[in-house]
């Protein structure tokens, strides 16, 4: 009996062995390979795993899933069948059939559809080839950022080879809407970066009447290490010539990065004005050079030392009007001091009237601070620069207010010197000198009661090149005395009105008073500044009306519902003057105007700021501007601004955004000069989006031009048309 049984239980592991189980999973070799199927067959040679039914293999960074499986132990392969998906990261396979290198990640997938996660793309296509991991190539694909069956927009080829952070090629492709071919390329190269990466930039096309003609740039990016890069403009402007200008930005450390720029263009416009019409003069024949360069270098250490330089230059006084509609400076100006490379400090358009160029040293201590400025500046709206003052150089050194040692007194300090020069002119050197003392006393909660007293010392050592004064040497030393003498008063309310819990009205009057004795100043020099004597008191009051929100959840929430401040100065000067004999007006008017600024936040979808100067003795508003501004949570908004100044300017500004749909946005804005009784400019706005494109579209009507501009933007590519010019035939 024994000697049947072992041959018999042989027999038996080996058909255990080559039968396929049921609901197995293995394990193989030392690496992360896992399959989990409703059957797996071992095979020995060559060794392999023949799975079937809801076959699952995990591996490194993702998983395959397919009906019918066979895993190749030795080269790592897996031949799917049957329902084949495949995510590796964020992306995903499927398909009809597949081989997959799960070492590698290489791979094939026939009658296959991907999906990559970063520009949400998706491609289909008879084959799509993953021949490494960055490169892909397709065949008989389209491809489109778009949701559904029927995308808004594909783009096909008849092979599409693509490298992430690199670029892709298109061969017998077409650009299609709705299924509609519009466009047809043979071939075609496209950029596929989703980090720093060199290649060409989005190209702008746009077109000008009367200035530049059509006007062409294409932008080309060279990331030259992780610490340096460089961007090279090449710009043609049909009516002056071809423009070249680079931008090289390095970012040395955290504490120290920059940016220099640099423009050429030989110019071959002829260009001719009328003196007198407004600007000035100019008679050009021939081809000139024009050009501009930026500098811009920040570096800061940690003892409180900073060093800025930003030094601007153009080739002469018209550039910024000539090349208004668009330049670099104009392309990179930003408010947001927090961006250093992005950042450019002035707007470069028509109405710049001056360059300021200047380096500035700093070094900041807990309670001192020392400046050292050079600056030059270009005077833009005049043919020489010489009467225009430069400073070589200004040092300051300011001083915080401070207690003085263990005295209830504090101290503040503020001092200059500059040596100021011009070639025609007043030039010459100058100090300032002014220390205050202060004390501030509190009467309990009540009142709050600071004295003070300073001294400014100023002296000069000036000579005037034009002749039109003498020489000048001197000094001026005027006291100052004041008092601030302020209080604040508040009631808290209980309201428990909706989410309205509490308001708080609070009230702070103040009174200031200044007395300045009068100085000689007949022989100071005009870059000093002229003091006038002071014996004044000023006095305002804030309301401000703080409301509390409890939401349903008990979150609290603050906003100021009011914030207005009335203030005015009295001026015992002009009020103890006595009558000049041959005065024809008797009256004193001790009163100045009385400014008013007003905040207005009823909800937090309306808000209203105002400021105001009044007349006492007229009765007349000399200064009056306020903005209406009023929003809602589906994205509609509204604004109507109002800025008068007796004499010189009345205008009204109105826009609105309404968000029709989801999708559609409509936006007018309208600025008239009612002073003048003109419009000053009319935009009427279009912006359509969708899930995969959005079109913009603007026109605007000025009295010197009439312009439009038009953009379609593609997810996933970016912008693909932009337009904008002039109509024919405006002035």
């Amino acid at each position: 009996m024994s000697k049947i049984r072992l041959p018999l239980a042989i027999i038996a592991i080996f058909l255990l062995i080559q039968l396929p189980t049921a609901s197995s999973a293995v394990d193989i070799g030392e690496g992360p390979i896992q399959i989990e199927a409703e059957r797996i067959q071992y095979i020995t040679e060559p060794e392999s795993y023949k799975a079937e039914g809801n076959v699952v293999i995990l591996f490194e960074g993702g998983f395959l899933k397919a009906d019918r499986v066979v895993y190749k132990v030795e080269t790592g392969k897996a031949e799917a069948e049957g329902n084949v998906f495949i995510q590796s990261g964020n992306d995903t396979l499927e398909g009809h059939s597949a081989i997959l290198d799960t070492v590698t990640g290489q791979g094939v997938v026939t009658q296959g559809k991907a999906f990559f996660e970063e520009n949400h793309f998706f491609v289909r296509g008879k084959r799509l080839e993953r021949r490494g991991d960055q490169d892909y190539s397709f065949h008989d694909a389209e491809m489109t950022s778009c949701c559904g069956d029927v995308p808004d927009w594909k783009i096909t080829g008849k092979k599409i080879d693509v490298t992430v952070d690199g670029y892709g090629t298109i061969e017998h492709g077409t650009f299609q809407v709705r299924d509609f071919p519009l466009i047809y390329v043979p071939w075609m190269v496209f950029p596929a970066k989703t980090t720093r990466q060199s290649g060409f930039l989005q190209p702008r096309l746009a077109y000008s009447e009367e200035k530049l003609g059509w006007d062409i740039d294409i932008p080309y990016f060279w990331a030259i290490s992780e610490s340096t890069d460089a961007t090279f403009y090449q710009r043609y402007l049909s009516k002056r010539g071809f423009q070249e200008g680079v931008e090289f930005r390095y970012y040395l450390t955290e504490n120290s990065f920059g940016t220099i720029y640099a423009d050429y263009l030989r110019d071959d416009l002829d260009v001719t004005t009328e003196p007198g019409d407004g600007e000035l003069f100019r008679d050009w024949k021939e081809p000139r050079n024009r050009w501009s360069w930026y500098v811009d270098h920040e570096s800061r250490f940690e003892s409180g030392l900073a060093i800025r330089a930003n030094l601007k230059k153009v080739s002469d006084n018209w550039y910024f009007k000539d090349f208004d509609s668009y330049n670099y400076f104009i392309e990179h100006y930003d408010e947001d001091e927090d961006k250093p490379f992005s950042r450019v400090d002035f707007v470069g358009d028509a109405y710049l009237s001056y360059l300021d160029s200047t380096v500035r040293i700093t070094q900041d201590w807990e309670r001192f601070n020392l400046t050292m400025l050079g600056q030059y500046r270009d005077n833009l709206r005049t043919h020489s620069n010489e009467r225009t003052l430069q400073k070589y150089p200004e040092i300051i050194l300011t001083g915080w207010k401070q207690p003085i040692g263990d005295t209830p007194f504090d101290f503040d300090l503020d001092s200059t010197y500059g040596y100021y020069y011009r070639s025609l002119g007043q030039r010459g050197h100058y100090f300032d000198f002014a220390p205050t003392v202060s004390l501030p006393l509190n009467a309990g909660r009540y009142f709050r009661f600071i004295p003070e007293a300073g001294i400014r010392d100023t002296r000069w050592d000036s000579t005037d090149t034009s002749g039109s004064t003498d020489d000048s040497r001197d000094n001026r030393t005027v006291y100052h005395l004041g008092s601030t003498l302020s209080t604040e008063f508040e009631r808290i309310f209980p309201m428990n009105w909706g989410s309205l819990d509490k308001l708080r009205h609070s009230i702070r009057p103040e009174i200031q008073y200044l007395y300045r004795p009068y100085a000689s100043q007949d022989n100071r020099p005009d870059y000093v500044e002229f003091l006038d004597e002071e014996n004044s008191i000023t006095y305002s009051l804030t309301n401000i009306l703080t409301a509390r929100f409890i939401d349903e959840e008990g979150k609290r929430s603050y906003r100021e519902l009011v914030d207005l401040k009335i203030s005015q100065t009295y001026d015992i000067i002009e009020a103890r003057r006595g009558k000049p004999p041959t005065a024809t007006d008797q009256k004193k008017r001790p009163f100045s105007d009385v400014d008013f600024e007003l905040t207005l936040s009823p909800h937090s979808f309306v808000r209203f700021t105002s400021d105001a100067t009044l007349g006492v003795y007229d009765g007349d508003w000399k200064k009056l501007n306020g903005l209406l501004r009023v929003r809602d949570g589906r994205g509609d908004s509204a604004g109507v601004e109002y800025r008068y100044t007796r004499d010189l300017l009345e205008q009204v500004n109105f826009d609105m955004r309404v968000k029709v749909t989801d999708r559609l946005d409509l936006t007018y804005q309208k600025d008239y000069d009612r002073l003048e009784g003109e419009n000053l400019e009319t935009i009427y706005g279009l912006l359509y989006k969708k899930q995969c494109w959005d079109i913009a579209f603007t026109y605007t009507d000025s009295p010197d031009d009439r312009t439009y501009l038009l953009i379609i933007s593609l997810s996933g590519l970016g912008r693909l048309v932009g337009v904008s010019g002039t109509f024919p035939g405006s002035d």
